[in-house]
């Protein structure tokens, strides 16, 4: 074998490991199916202003009032609110399912400045107690998300435990940008 031909093959086999690498720690266990088209929701939308923005997240949750889906978002860094009306026939076709209670965060890891998604509970309290609300809120200046409950912390950016005893990261759901629309699900 040709040292060109083993090094393309060593090449392609990286590739494959890392993609798989980065398939194996999406949660399956709650179901998410998001879809946001930003070029209908411009700027001053914080939902479209958090992307591309390092160390800039939203929570999300949504519900329907009226026959419309509506999207509450709450912004990382400085608390702020705000409900996005969906009111397109395509916007609200779509079946909204947003983790483990309705709500989400997605945002852009200072980090590396890649888009993140994790489910808006604390997964170690999902998994040590019954029922489903845990949620967690915005903790120094937002670089962090806490949990009451069990008084962890979790690093925004990454979705490791912060502070506090062990345990599970955040849930990770799959989430991209292609074109003007962004996407995050299982």
């Amino acid at each position: 074998m040709s040292k060109r031909l083993i090094v393309c093959l060593s090449l392609s086999l990286l590739v494959c490991l890392s993609a798989c690498e980065g398939v194996d720690n999406i949660s399956r266990e709650y179901r998410c199916y998001f879809v946001f088209d930003t070029e209908l929701h411009p700027l001053p939308c914080q939902l479209t202003g958090i992307l591309g923005n390092p160390g800039q997240f939203c929570k999300i949750e949504s519900s329907s009032s009226g026959g419309i889906r509506l999207l509450k978002t709450t912004r990382n860094y400085d608390g702020a609110k705000e409900t996005v009306r969906l009111t397109t026939a395509k916007e609200n076709q779509v079946a909204y399912a947003l983790g483990a209670n309705n709500c989400i965060i997605i945002g852009t890891s200072s980090y590396d400045n890649m888009l993140v998604a994790y489910d808006g509970q604390c997964p170690n309290c999902l998994a040590d107690y019954s029922g489903i609300s845990y949620p967690l809120s915005w903790q120094k200046s937002g670089l962090q998300l806490y949990c009451a409950k069990c008084q962890r912390a979790y690093d925004a950016n990454n979705g490791v435990i912060a502070s506090g005893s062990g345990g599970r990261s955040l849930m990770v759901y799959k989430v991209g940008l292609y074109g003007f629309v962004l996407t995050a699900g299982n």
